[in-house]
């Protein structure tokens, strides 16, 4: 068994998104501070963290795109956690076609679009050109059953206008979305389970998580 990372590392001022405030980590109390609680030799750190909810890797439920849609709260773990993954290779700039899906079985599977895009995180050039999915691909994961759609890329939707017909037709299928995925390379097209859970929150739809797979 073989566990493979698919977060990026995460640091103060670490920038995920254009437009989006990069988190801020500060100390809520140090090691100095805390001694005056303990006994001598005993002492504890306490980070505090302020960041937007899309930070990093992280996951949309449906309440990101919709009122009533289903909260990191309910959302299902059989959703987000050892599910049967599949890597899809993927162009690594421009629209994802649904020909890439041609001949992959879909159903029940965590669905991850392989770009290399990742490559580019933390520079300007994550920012811009990245991939993104066809509205027929979009239709072909629905279609196809998908448990979990996610990509290595800033957005599973183009950004270049207002349009989000991926996020909008995924998450009213009730298929939650991994975006800033990274270390798909590491992966065999089959033969791995995925898992990427967020925290509990209610009314929160979307949050950061440790995004990674299991190879048996």
């Amino acid at each position: 068994m073989v566990i493979v990372e698919l977060s990026h590392v995460l640091g103060d001022g670490t920038a995920t998104y254009p437009g989006l405030p990069s988190p801020r980590i500060t100390h809520h109390m140090t090691f100095e501070e805390s001694r005056a609680h303990y006994d001598e030799g005993t002492e504890f750190q306490i980070a505090s963290v302020r960041m937007v909810a899309n930070t990093g890797t992280y996951l949309d439920s449906p309440a990101h795109r919709y009122r009533n849609g289903v909260d990191l709260a309910e959302l299902p773990l059989e959703r987000c956690v050892d599910v049967p993954g599949v890597v899809v290779p993927s162009s690594p700039a421009g629209e994802i076609g649904a020909g890439t899906l041609r001949g992959v079985d879909l159903a029940d599977r965590a669905v991850l679009f392989r770009t290399g895009h990742d490559v580019h995180w933390g520079s300007d050039r994550y920012f811009h050109e990245h991939p993104y999915l066809s509205t027929e691909a979009v239709d072909r994961l629905v279609e196809g059953g998908a448990t979990l759609v996610g990509i290595d890329s800033l957005n599973i939707d183009d950004t270049s206008g207002g349009d989000r017909y991926a996020h909008s037709t995924l998450l009213a299928a009730g298929i939650p979305i991994v975006e800033h995925l990274t270390g798909l390379e590491l992966l065999p097209i089959e033969g791995f389970r995925f898992s990427a859970a967020p925290v509990r929150w209610s009314g929160v739809a979307t949050f950061p998580v440790r995004a990674y797979a299991v190879v048996s």
